[in-house]
């Protein structure tokens, strides 16, 4: 086997895919594939290790990158994905968990650490949220609903990867026909949700890696109805929040005003409207009372 400096790998990769992505994107995924596909660590590629690749690793190195350069993105490339300490497995039937869920989850780990509650996850795709909550708030009873039995499937096994105990529900939020007999009447302590939330006019400004192989299902919503899943869930919340219990959702930052206007509506109270960390409205808390 031929043995290559290590850097001499890393710069290959970033030249082959500086077209298709920026700089901090090129040097992350180089790493990853080298990481993923030869367990070198960051440390060996710096140092730059002599490195032996048989000839079918090169093989799969290659594959990689051909579907790297077709868009694929490397999260369903090597199947994994870290969150929240964590580490989540990802196929195309769930969206990839993004950094702005972790400051969604993180809001709510600081509200709620060292209390016993009863939450529920809606549209739990990954189970990111869920499974995070379950391992980070460790006296809490977690439950997660999805419509897609393919994204319940990866859930679930993220959930046994990361011995989380999270009971899942398989139900469509819209038309509900389980969920009342799931959950009793005010029982919940915490909704969350991170439901789809892109309208299609928003598709032009989107990566084809997104629009390509990201599943339609956990992204879009109808162009005349940017609040579909929002009302939905909040009413639900009506019925199955307790007194003083708290909505979380994860916002299309466009709608930040209308979401607090249709909660009022409601009359949840104590609404808040945070920004992620690109400066963007991206979450909302809101009380049931």
């Amino acid at each position: 086997m031929e043995k290559i400096p290590a850097k001499q790998l890393f710069d290959s990769y970033r030249q082959q895919l500086q077209n298709l992505y920026t700089p901090e994107e090129t040097q992350t995924i180089a790493f990853w594939l080298l990481e993923h596909f030869l367990k070198l660590s960051r440390t060996s590629v710096l140092i730059n290790q002599l490195v032996e690749i048989s000839q079918d690793q090169q093989q799969t190195l290659n594959s990689a990158l051909d579907r790297l350069k077709n868009h694929e993105p490397i999260q369903y490339i090597v199947g994994y994905t870290e969150f929240y300490g964590l580490t989540f497995r990802v196929r195309p039937g769930v969206l990839i968990p993004r950094p702005e869920t972790e400051e969604l989850v993180d809001w709510i780990v600081q509200d709620y650490q060292n209390k016993s509650i009863n939450g529920l996850d809606i549209g739990t795709g990954s189970g990111c949220i869920a499974v995070s909550l379950a391992k980070s708030l460790p006296q809490a009873q977690v439950q997660a609903l999805d419509v897609s039995s393919e994204a319940l499937q990866i859930a679930q096994e993220n959930a046994i990867d990361n011995k989380a105990a999270v009971k899942f529900i398989q139900d469509d939020i819209l038309n509900p026909e389980n969920l009342h007999q799931a959950i009793s009447d005010h029982s919940l302590d915490i909704i969350v949700s991170n439901p789809p939330y892109v309208t299609p006019a928003e598709k032009s400004q989107m990566h084809a890696n997104v629009l390509e192989f990201e599943p339609d299902l956990a992204l879009f919503i109808p162009q005349e109805q940017p609040l579909l899943f929002y009302k939905a869930i909040a009413q639900l919340g009506t019925q199955k929040l307790k007194t003083g219990g708290t909505l979380y959702f994860e916002i299309n930052e466009q709608f930040g005003a209308e979401t607090k206007e249709m909660l009022l509506k409601l009359n949840f109270q104590d609404i808040v409207i945070r920004k992620d960390g690109f400066g963007k409205d991206r979450m909302v808390k809101a009380v049931w009372v």
